[in-house]
């Protein structure tokens, strides 16, 4: 079975600091990124800023939760972000996306091993369980897309 600290680390290392699954991290792939390559458009793909807020959305969304918050994000909302024009506007960004991820995952160790089983929100979401482990997978997929989508413009750009 799952423990809290567990998957507090599973999540830690999609987002913050691990290389066991895909070799990297949203940290490693993003940290260091120039905007201009963040927000490039490759055909009609999302950029990696979107990905990048998309799971931050989530993350935001659920953590809200976990400090007792209502259930405030919906899916049709989960693409729309403001344009980021500039390496600092990105930099804001990223800084806020390790904070609130390093804050979610120390919610996430802090949980009682018997919350996991409860209903989250509301029993059509499923548990805590399956919330935080769709949100590891959820990110492992988008994960995925940014490193082939940062491969693809940076080998365009020479």
């Amino acid at each position: 079975m799952n423990s809290p600290t567990k998957l507090a680390n599973r999540f830690r290392e999609v987002i913050l600091n691990g290389t066991w699954i895909a070799n990297t991290n949203f940290k490693n792939e993003l940290d260091d990124l120039d905007w201009e390559i963040a927000t490039a458009k490759f055909q009609n793909l999302n950029t990696i800023a979107i990905l990048a807020q998309h799971i931050h959305y989530y993350i935001n969304g659920v953590k809200n939760v976990f400090l007792g918050g209502h259930l405030e994000i919906s899916d049709k909302y989960s693409f729309d972000f403001p344009d980021i024009n500039s390496q600092q506007e990105w930099k804001n960004f990223i800084v806020k996306f390790w904070n609130d991820s390093t804050e979610f995952a120390q919610l996430i160790e802090n949980l009682d091993k018997e919350k996991l089983n409860e209903p989250f929100v509301d029993e059509k979401y499923g548990t805590y369980l399956r919330n935080i482990d769709a949100m590891i997978e959820h990110s492992y997929y988008h994960l995925g897309q940014i490193v082939l989508i940062k491969k693809i413009i940076q080998n365009s750009r020479g």
